[in-house]
């Protein structure tokens, strides 16, 4: 990674010890970024900031919906490398398995307050630090669970339809700055969607035109075209990232 030419952008992105957002970071320093990272467990953000890089990569852990933590990573950013182009919001929770007419509404609240809130919290910090001025990009990592109906987690579903239109409305106010688009992923083998598929992973994939379940490279490679002059001109759309599993809803 110390090898590639740095590119002067900066990214911070949410949830990214491990899984989707470790993916995600990981396409970003190999094409030259500096990158951010956070996460709830220190020791497992430690490890992940050796792993891809102490020299390019800083990490501030604690939990996306504290106010304070937002704060402290978009300043700690600021410090560390002098701006921030980019955000990704990876960070997020589904705490529950079942219908939601027995949903407890307080974990309905923490799935908000994770996987929105906070989400529009980066945000307003990112801009004010340094986008509204230099432009950049915003990515949120939402899901097909968003797009569709999702049972048994219709929380996390719910929250992540939130997170589209929340993308829809800070496309259009932080344009033309700053580009937001939005991930809607299917399964992706990370520990958080492990629930989804072990111990019958062949059977899932069987279901996805393209044979195989998603790996968080796969989102990372979508995050960094949406991150990326290539995507110039694309802002408040939702990219499908999804294995062909949606071809399957067609009648016949």
């Amino acid at each position: 990674m110390t090898s590639v030419e740095l590119s002067g952008k900066v990214a911070l992105v949410t949830g990214a010890s491990r899984g989707i957002g470790y993916g995600v970071a990981e396409a970003l320093i190999a094409r030259g970024d500096r990158v951010c990272i956070t996460g709830r467990n220190e020791e497992a953000l430690k490890e992940a900031v050796e792993k891809l890089g102490a020299d390019r990569v800083i990490g501030v852990a604690g939990k996306a919906h504290d106010e304070a933590h937002q704060a402290a990573a978009v300043e700690r950013t600021m410090e560390a490398f002098g701006r921030v182009d980019f955000l990704v919001n990876n960070a997020g929770t589904n705490p529950v398995f079942g219908p939601i007419a027995d949903l407890d509404l307080n974990v309905a609240r923490k799935v908000f307050e994770t996987n929105v809130v906070s989400a529009l919290g980066f945000a307003q910090r990112t801009w004010h630090a340094w986008q509204k001025d230099n432009g950049g990009a915003i990515v949120n990592i939402a899901s097909v669970a968003g797009v569709s109906a999702s049972p048994f987690i219709g929380a996390y579903g719910i929250s992540k339809a939130a997170m589209i239109n929340l993308t829809l409305q800070l496309a259009h106010e932080y344009a033309p700055k700053v580009r937001v688009n939005a991930i809607a992923p299917a399964v992706v083998k990370t520990q958080f969607a492990k629930a989804l598929y072990e111990g019958r992973e062949e059977e899932a994939a069987a279901a996805y035109p393209l044979g195989r379940l998603g790996v968080p490279s796969d989102i990372g490679g979508a995050a960094a075209f949406l991150t990326s002059t290539q995507s110039d001109w694309v802002t408040g759309q939702t990219l499908v990232v999804d294995g062909g599993i949606f071809l399957n809803a067609g009648v016949g």
